[in-house]
């Protein structure tokens, strides 16, 4: 491999791939993108007959052959065009159409022009590429190409990214759509001459449109595709360079098999949008509802959990081992606490059993009075649908339903202060704090009324044991009892203002 590395032609040649990665990559976002795979199919089948007509008109020229090659993919691309806009043919078939005829006319073209004497025109070259036959003009028009395309998406990068993603917009901004569009296919034709000796016609696109789909998989911005589709590209032409000399095989062909190779890497493990990331998500998923399943049965036990993992197991129809598992990773979430080898439920396991249960109560209710459904056929939907439904909506149900009270089954719905609640006894001494209107129990309620507690007023918490607690609430000293240990406040800054609160 170094001794061939050594070689003036084998470095021409691992240029070359490095070129085509890089071109190809980056122009195939955009076709990727505008739903253009087609038609750069087309245009490098349709480049043929150019090679022929410059080949006719100049001899074995490299010029010849790009200018040729250029105007072919030109024509194909706006007959293309002509074809769906003023007769009656489907996009797709006028690019089948097009490509096909044009295709032909080469094949035939280049059979025709080899019968001279003289002449020597490797159809396999063509098809294929032989990028071990790079020479240096051809190095010189690539690299030409190359620079060429860069700059223009550089330059033109936002008036792409406008026609390509939102062209209505970009109409209403005096950008035409069609001449960007006919310059796209004017880069595509440059791209595919360009590569055509390194992969042949049929493999160009090959190269335009699978590090393109590979970056896509990886990427959710137009800026970071670009860049790693052009990595992806040149990655894959690169190795599929070195693995045809080793195995002694075609370049081409292998510098598309590794390309497609490195796809279905991505397709397997691309973040979020590969098949092991999405399982691993759905089995978090599923996971995590089966552990919210176990929180909101404890929230439901007369304000946390009793201790008693038996019953609570034999209330949730599972076994005793499966309930532990599932309050082990409650645990590792910070949603339970455990002393003592008991679990109790934290600060933010009691909000999110009571999010759960709000949801579940009010998805009831909307089913029932909106949609008419008997309280037995709502139960396992909103059992599914509690551990999904976001705030913003429950709040447009619960306000669509007249803020009920209580649901279906006589259950009471737990209001939305109740959400992202704190008990004073979870409070600090010196910790500011304010009385909720609403309060787990009308006991709770009376007893705040009793001593002239004020809701939405600021408290100051000056100390706290189990049998009472001291706060002041505007100058005036007041001792509290056990009960009201459970009284929801919401939690102040030291600097909060009470009458801005």
């Amino acid at each position: 491999m170094m001794e061939l590395l050594e070689q003036a032609y084998a470095q021409r040649a691992l240029l070359a791939a490095v070129l085509t990665g890089l071109l190809c990559g980056v122009l195939g976002c955009f076709i990727l993108l505008r739903n253009m795979s087609l038609i750069g199919d087309a245009l490098s089948h349709a480049v043929l007959p150019g090679v022929v007509g410059g080949f006719l008109i100049a001899g074995h020229s490299i010029v010849a052959f790009f200018t040729g090659s250029v105007l072919a993919g030109l024509f194909s691309a706006v007959l293309i065009t002509w074809l769906q806009r003023n007769v009656r043919t489907r996009e797709d078939a006028a690019i089948g159409i097009v490509f096909s005829a044009m295709f032909a006319a080469g094949v035939m073209g280049i059979s025709v022009v080899t019968r001279q004497e003289g002449v020597h025109l490797d159809m396999k070259d063509f098809l294929f590429g032989n990028i071990l036959g790079i020479a240096p003009l051809d190095l010189i028009l690539m690299g030409s190409v190359t620079g060429f395309t860069l700059l223009c998406i550089l330059l033109l990068y936002r008036f792409f990214f406008v026609t390509t993603f939102q062209p209505v917009m970009a109409t209403t901004l005096g950008i035409s759509s069609s001449v960007i569009h006919y310059f796209l296919m004017l880069l595509l034709s440059f791209a595919v001459v360009a590569s055509l000796q390194a992969v042949g016609v049929i493999l160009a696109v090959a190269m335009l449109i699978i590090p393109a789909s590979t970056a896509y998989l990886v990427s959710k911005r137009l800026s970071t595709m670009l860049v790693l589709s052009a990595l992806f590209g040149v990655v894959s032409s690169v190795s599929g360079f070195f693995i045809s000399v080793a195995l002694e095989t075609t370049p081409g062909p292998a510098m598309t098999l590794t390309a497609t190779a490195l796809y279905l890497l991505m397709v397997v493990f691309a973040p979020e949008r590969g098949i092991l990331p999405k399982f691993y998500g759905k089995w978090l998923a599923r996971k995590s509802q089966n552990a919210e399943d176990v929180l909101k049965a404890m929230v439901k036990e007369d304000d946390g959990y009793s201790g008693r993992s038996d019953v609570l197991a034999q209330n949730l129809g599972i076994s005793t081992i499966e309930l532990k598992s599932r309050m082990r990773w409650l645990l590792s979430q910070g949603l339970l606490l455990k002393e003592n080898g008991q679990f109790s439920l934290s600060h933010e396991g009691q909000q999110r059993g009571f999010q759960l249960i709000r949801a579940h109560r009010l998805w009831e209710s909307y089913l029932a009075e909106k949609e008419g459904l008997t309280p037995e056929q709502i139960h396992e939907q909103a059992e599914d649908l509690e551990h999904h439904l976001p705030e913003r909506m429950l709040k447009d149900i619960e306000s669509e339903l007249g803020f009920p009270k209580f649901d279906p089954h006589g259950s009471p719905i737990p209001q939305r202060a109740h959400v992202g609640m704190q008990k004073l006894g979870d409070l600090q001494p010196a910790d500011r704090a304010l009385f909720l209107s609403e309060q787990p129990s009308d006991a709770i309620s009376a007893e705040l009324w009793h001593y002239g507690l004020m809701p939405m007023h600021a408290i100051v918490l000056l100390s706290i044991n189990e049998q009472q607690t001291e706060i002041e609430q505007q100058g005036r000293k007041i001792v509290l009892p056990a009960l009201l240990l459970q009284a929801w406040v919401v939690k102040l800054s030291p600097e909060s203002d009470a009458a801005g609160a």
